[in-house]
């Protein structure tokens, strides 16, 4: 396996919290978490679970699944979909720099928000698909 996917956790990370939208919903700097603390402020982003797979035909070419998670315990689901909303424009169809590879592309695959089981967290999920190249 390559350094493809750390390389694009990092290039993410990096255009999220660098992003104003963001920053304007999860502070500056902004509340985003690959392991949150057990004390983190709400609302925060955790880059959540990957997947990685080879890409059929390009040599050197992996497909990425990502998904991040917003949390919020604010009454409804506004600042969940406030903070979705800017996670797509920040991420969507955008062009990163990894290092040793190439975005071939990024793109929104999916969003969900819902409330958790406690009654008083609101959760949202978005996953994007990536696909890189070694250079």
């Amino acid at each position: 396996m390559t350094d493809a996917p750390w390389e694009l956790q990092r290039a993410v990370y990096q255009a999220l919290s660098a992003d104003a939208a963001i920053k304007a919903e999860l502070g500056d700097p902004a509340r985003i978490y690959d392991d949150p603390p057990p004390d983190a402020v709400l609302p925060y982003l955790t880059i959540g679970e990957a997947q990685t797979r080879d890409w059929p035909g390009v040599e050197g070419g992996l497909e990425h699944m990502i998904r991040l998670h917003v949390f919020s315990r604010y009454a409804g689901r506004r600042e969940i979909k406030a903070v979705m909303g800017a996670v797509y424009d920040a991420l969507h169809d955008v062009s990163l720099t990894l290092a040793g590879h190439a975005l071939v592309n990024i793109r929104f695959v999916f969003g969900d928000a819902f409330r958790r089981r406690d009654g008083q967290t609101y959760q949202g999920a978005l996953r994007f698909r990536a696909v890189t190249q070694k250079e």
